[in-house]
C-alpha cells in the first residue's frame, strides 16, 4: 500500500504542528494490515503492552491492563469497550511495512503504532496527546470530535487510570471510512466514538522529548563523566569590602563551568543518539539463537540475501567529519568510509541488498544481526 494521493511536502509545510487535516483514503488499495484475531492474540501476550477500556455506563470509563485471558473477550458484549494494543509494528510485519509511507518525518520521531479495536459506541474519551498522531481508520468508522488546545494546566478529571478532560469544546466533527487519516498536532483535544461494531483504528505516534527529559537525561549523563577533584579556583583573589558578598565575578566564574560541562556539542550528540535509539521495549531479547560469524555475513552478503531491520529497532545517524555516527538500539558506532554509507543506507530502509562491503562494513553488519537488530531474510523467525 501507498500513499498514492497525498503530498507531504504540502502537508509539512501547512499542517504539521499547525492544525488539525482530514484526508480521505489517499491509498492506491487500503487493505487493514492487521485482523481482530491477530490483535486479541497479541493482547493476550505477556511481553506486549495491551489495555482495555470499557464503558459500563455513558461518561464511565473503566480501564484493566493486560496481558488478558482469551475468555475477557468473550464477555465483554454488554456495554461500549475498546482494546489498545501498542507497538503492533514490532510484531506484524504488514503493520510495520505502513511505516514506511510516513518517513517523510524523521525516523528519530516516529514512536509506533498502535492498535485500537472497539465494538459500536466505545472509545477511550475525551483527551489530548503531547505528540502528534495519525488515525488511520483500519476497518469499520469511527466519528472523531477535535477540540480546544489543551496543555498542562486543562483541567481534567478525577480518574485515577485515565487523562480525560473536564471539558471539551467541539471545533469540528469527521466521520472517517476504512483507509481515511485524521491528523492530530500534539495538545489538541480530540474524541473518538466507534460506529460499528467492527471498528479498528491505527495511531501512529511520534516521539517528541520534553524540555525537562533533554535536561535531565543530558545533565545525569554529564554527571556520571565528571570527577571529584574538577572543582571551582580562584587564583589571584583580591580582598572584597564585604566578604558577605558573592561577587559578580565569581558567578561568572561558576555558571562558566557548570556551561562548560553542559556545552559539549559532540558529546551531547554522542548521548542523545544512544538514548533516542533505545528500544521502546529494551527487556525483549530479539537476539539469534546462535550468533552469526564475519563467514556467515560475507556467505549471505555474497548470495545476494537481503538484511532486514528489526521492526523493534531504532536507527539514527550523526554525521560528524568525514563520517557518521551510527545509532541502533543504543550502541553507538562510528563509522567511516564504505561503512559511514552502509550505516546512512541501513538507517533509510527497511530492507537492503548490501553486495559486497568492506571488512568494517562486514564488522557493523555482524555487530547488528547478532544484536538482534538487523537479520538476514529467511533468518528473521530465528530471532
Amino acid at each position: 500500500m501507498k500513499l498514492a494521493h497525498f503530498d507531504p511536502a504540502d502537508f509539512l509545510a501547512n499542517h504539521w504542528q499547525q492544525r488539525p487535516l482530514q484526508i480521505r483514503n489517499p491509498w492506491d488499495d487500503w487493505q487493514c494490515p492487521v485482523d481482530p484475531d491477530e490483535l486479541a492474540g497479541l493482547a493476550c501476550e505477556p511481553e506486549v503492552e495491551s489495555r482495555l477500556v470499557v464503558q459500563p455506563e455513558p461518561e464511565i470509563w473503566a480501564l484493566e491492563q493486560g496481558p488478558f485471558d482469551e475468555s475477557r473477550f468473550a464477555d465483554l458484549e454488554q456495554c461500549p469497550w475498546t482494546l489498545l494494543v501498542q507497538a503492533v509494528d514490532h510484531h506484524v510485519p504488514d503493520v510495520a511495512a505502513l511505516l514506511s509511507q510516513f518517513r517523510f518525518v524523521p525516523n528519530w520521531r516516529i514512536d509506533d503504532v498502535m492498535v485500537s479495536y472497539a465494538s459500536a459506541g466505545g472509545g477511550v474519551g475525551p483527551h489530548f496527546d503531547q505528540y502528534d498522531v495519525f488515525l488511520i481508520q483500519g476497518r469499520g468508522r469511527r466519528r472523531w470530535r477535535v477540540g480546544q488546545h489543551c496543555d498542562d494546566n486543562t483541567p481534567l478529571r478525577p480518574h485515577q487510570d485515565l487523562r480525560l478532560l473536564a471539558d471539551f469544546e467541539e471545533a469540528a466533527v469527521y466521520d472517517l471510512e476504512p483507509g481515511d487519516i485524521l491528523y492530530v498536532p500534539p495538545g489538541v483535544a480530540h474524541d473518538g466514538v466507534a460506529l460499528d461494531d467492527d471498528c479498528m483504528t491505527l495511531s501512529i505516534g511520534f516521539r517528541a522529548p520534553s524540555r525537562a527529559e533533554l535536561v535531565t537525561g543530558w545533565s545525569d549523563h554529564v554527571l556520571d563523566q565528571l570527577g571529584d577533584d574538577d572543582r571551582y579556583a580562584d587564583p589571584g583573589l583580591v580582598l572584597q569590602p564585604n566578604p558577605g558578598e558573592i561577587t559578580p565575578e565569581a558567578l561568572d566564574r561558576l555558571q562558566a563551568m557548570v556551561l562548560a560541562a553542559l556545552g559539549d556539542r559532540d558529546q551531547f550528540a554522542r548521548w542523545f543518539g544512544a538514548s533516542n535509539s533505545t528500544r521502546k521495549y529494551p527487556e525483549i531479547d530479539w537476539q539469534p539463537e546462535a550468533p552469526l560469524t564475519a563467514d556467515d555475513v560475507r556467505d549471505a552478503l555474497a548470495a545476494g540475501i537481503p538484511v532486514l531491520r528489526n521492526p523493534a529497532s531504532r536507527f539514527a545517524f550523526v554525521r560528524q567529519d568525514a563520517g557518521v555516527l551510527l545509532f541502533v538500539d543504543g550502541e553507538m558506532f562510528e563509522c567511516a568510509g564504505e561503512g559511514a554509507r552502509l550505516a546512512e543506507t541501513l538507517s533509510a530502509a527497511d530492507e537492503v541488498i548490501v553486495g559486497e562491503t568492506s571488512d568494517q562494513g562486514v564488522e557493523l553488519l555482524l555487530a547488528l544481526v547478532n544484536m538482534g537488530s538487523i537479520a538476514f531474510a529467511g533468518d528473521e523467525d530465528d530471532a
